[in-house]
């Protein structure tokens, strides 16, 4: 099968960041669970927290090693894939996101290895599991949308929506929205995902790295947790 052209590579997109694609993204809850669990945020809340984390953690963070990842796989820079993936995994403060970001990597590299397959795909499974690499959420994404000849800046975009929509998922389980607000806030978000997509384009390896303190600390406290819904 050949490259994708514009509408294969869009219709790829849609599949990978769809909810029913089964590789666990949708089981986190980004660190709401933990603010809600500690009654430390409200509905009024919920598009702030959702725009610092997209600015402050995630776009510096797992958008930048996105792009990385991709720009890497399509140089055919191994050396650097394998950095971007370390770098992530170290970036991640507490236990609870560097485990749930490898499980949701890995998860994600087995399924795209049958859906899309390809060398791309066998090497960094082979790189994983030989202990090259953590096997990271959103690297592993970069090296799958490279597979699937999704450009980078689609990929980055669709991937950044997903993480919005599995947010406002989460606040709808957590009581904190309800369906029609959901969508307002996520259609208020759209700014915020371009600005930091924009970012990410332009990012290079030193500045992977995210920076929202108190996201830190509710995840914490949510690994403690004696009930949870979420793994995040």
């Amino acid at each position: 099968m050949g490259r994708p052209g514009r509408l294969g590579a869009l219709l790829v997109s849609l599949q990978l960041t769809d909810s029913a694609f089964p590789s666990g993204f949708y089981t986190l809850s980004h660190s709401l669970e933990g603010f809600a669990q500690a009654k430390a945020v409200t509905a009024a809340d919920v598009p702030g927290l959702l725009a610092d984390l997209l600015r402050h953690g995630i776009g510096p963070c797992d958008a930048t090693a996105l792009v990385l990842t991709h720009r890497a796989v399509c140089a055919g820079d191994w050396d650097l894939v394998a950095r971007v993936d370390q770098r992530l995994h170290a970036a991640k403060l507490n236990r609870e996101t560097r485990v749930a970001s490898t499980r949701v990597g890995r998860q994600l590299l087995d399924i795209a290895g049958t859906v899309i397959g390809g060398p791309v795909l066998e090497r960094y499974a082979a790189l994983v599991a030989g202990g090259g690499a953590p096997g990271s959420q959103a690297a592993v994404a970069g090296a799958v949308y490279a597979a699937a000849g999704v450009d980078a800046e689609q990929a980055v975009t669709g991937d950044l929506f997903a993480l919005a929509v599995s947010f406002v998922g989460a606040a709808l389980r957590l009581r904190l929205t309800d369906h029609v607000r959901a969508q307002v806030v996520l259609r208020a978000t759209a700014p915020v995902i371009e600005e930091v997509v924009a970012r990410a384009l332009t990012a290079e390896l030193a500045d992977l790295g995210g920076c929202v303190p108190m996201a830190d600390v509710m995840s914490g406290r949510h690994e403690r947790a004696q009930a949870r819904l979420f793994m995040t």
